[in-house]
């Protein structure tokens, strides 16, 4: 269901933008570092988008890489808890006398 509205959140943005982009379609000077040239406002607007769609996908990306180490770096400490506590318990169970684990009986007390 979330992503359903992340779709629609989308669709409905690139709509906006679109009919924006093509409102303002007048002739507008970009500065470069190096010169200057005359581009179609609708251009610079689907650019800038664009770019903050890449920059935003990156961030993503790269949080979403940190998340995925940390959770196999959790698991393996998780694995190896859990084969501490199973070697703990089996050192427990073979302690414990036959008798004292486990009656022979059912009126047999374990004692």
């Amino acid at each position: 269901m979330k992503f359903q509205w992340t779709l629609l959140l989308g669709i409905f943005f690139a709509l906006v933008v679109s009919i924006f982009a093509v409102i303002n379609v007048d002739p507008v000077t970009v500065n470069y570092l190096f010169g200057e040239s005359d581009w179609p406002l609708i251009l610079v607007i689907l650019g800038s988008v664009l770019m903050g769609g890449i920059i935003i996908g990156s961030v993503g990306l790269f949080r979403l890489f940190v998340v995925q180490r940390r959770v196999k770096s959790l698991e393996k400490e998780n694995m190896l808890l859990r084969e501490q506590t199973e070697g703990m318990h089996k050192e427990k169970t073979e302690d414990i006398p036959l008798k004292k684990r486990a009656p022979d009986s059912v009126g047999e007390v374990g004692e």
